[in-house]
């Protein structure tokens, strides 16, 4: 038996605990106690600094001691065009729990986020938006909604993810990249298309300066859309999930107008998807993920919206 992280602490009695494993900074970690339809909460993030060995340690340790768990600085599944890719490695890295369900934030991507850009469209007009997605094939839900609502897009993953100078502008487009890709991509390591551990806190300024200045909302994966950033991000909105307080300075600095989290904030923070996947399926009772009627129908229960701040 792998021995338990010296600082961890089980729920109270009566609580239902979720915990995010997760390949990124160990500075983001946090502990929320909420309250949600009665139930009462621990929300936990454990960052292993990219060490894939830690996190499986942290995996078997904590099963069957948790109620579900969230996989965070990386992608299990991508959802991409109506089929489900999974990376080889990370499904090698999750085997180590064996009773409690692992949830990436995959199937909540493709219901929640989807729903927020319908939500979001009385506000921004989407038809009158220039949209960057830095990277789309990890939120299809998103993307399509994007296109659906008429909102003039660059999809960013062959600039960002493949080191490749061509913007992807319309979904049909991103669809024929995602089915050829997506099945050579998930055979190789994640990492090497996705910051982890200390990557997340480094910057490659140039790298698609001009997409960033074209767009009027840069959205998607906070890491992914600060690694990429320019400096001067003067009148933009963000359209993200997970934030920190640092994450919020760093916008103000850059001059970022808008703040918008698809995900409401719960306690001091705005948590991942994958969190939030996990605390919906702990919330059902269930182990294993929800479907995406089920999902919609717990994010109405709980009254889940987009949060905007005006920076």
């Amino acid at each position: 038996m792998t021995d338990l992280p010296s600082h961890w602490q089980p729920a109270p009695a009566g609580y239902k605990h979720v915990v995010s494993v997760s390949l990124g900074d160990s500075k983001r970690n946090a502990r929320e106690e909420i309250n949600v339809l009665g139930q009462p909460f621990i929300l936990e993030r454990i960052g292993t600094d990219g060490d894939s060995r830690k996190a499986a340690q942290l995996f078997q340790a904590l099963d069957g001691r948790v109620d579900a768990f969230g996989l965070g600085g990386a992608d299990l599944y991508v959802i991409a065009g109506g089929r489900r890719y999974t990376f080889g490695n990370v499904r090698q890295l999750v085997s180590h729990a064996k009773l409690t369900p692992v949830l990436d934030g995959s199937g909540l991507k493709n219901t929640l986020e989807r729903d927020a850009i319908a939500q979001l469209d009385p506000l921004l007009n989407w038809r009158a938006q220039k949209v960057l997605m830095v990277s789309a094939v990890d939120r299809f839900g998103m993307a399509e909604a994007l296109a659906e609502h008429g909102a003039q897009v660059i999809y960013g993953d062959l600039i960002f993810g493949l080191n490749v100078n061509v913007p992807l502008r319309t979904i049909t487009a991103l669809r024929r990249v995602a089915a050829l890709a997506l099945p050579v991509i998930t055979k190789l390591p994640q990492d090497w298309f996705y910051p982890t551990g200390k990557k997340q806190e480094s910057s490659v300024e140039g790298k698609g300066t001009r997409y960033y200045a074209w767009a009027d909302v840069i959205a998607g994966d906070t890491h992914y859309a600060k690694r990429y950033a320019p400096r001067d991000l003067q009148g933009k909105t963000i359209l993200t999930q997970t934030i920190t307080e640092a994450d919020r300075v760093w916008m103000k600095e850059r001059g970022v107008q808008r703040l918008i989290t698809t995900t409401p904030r719960m306690g001091s923070r705005n948590f991942a998807t994958n969190v939030l996947e996990a605390f919906f399926v702990a919330l059902s009772g269930k182990r294993e993920a929800l479907s995406e009627a089920e999902y919609l129908e717990y994010v109405r229960q709980v009254g889940f919206k987009p949060e905007v701040n005006e920076l």
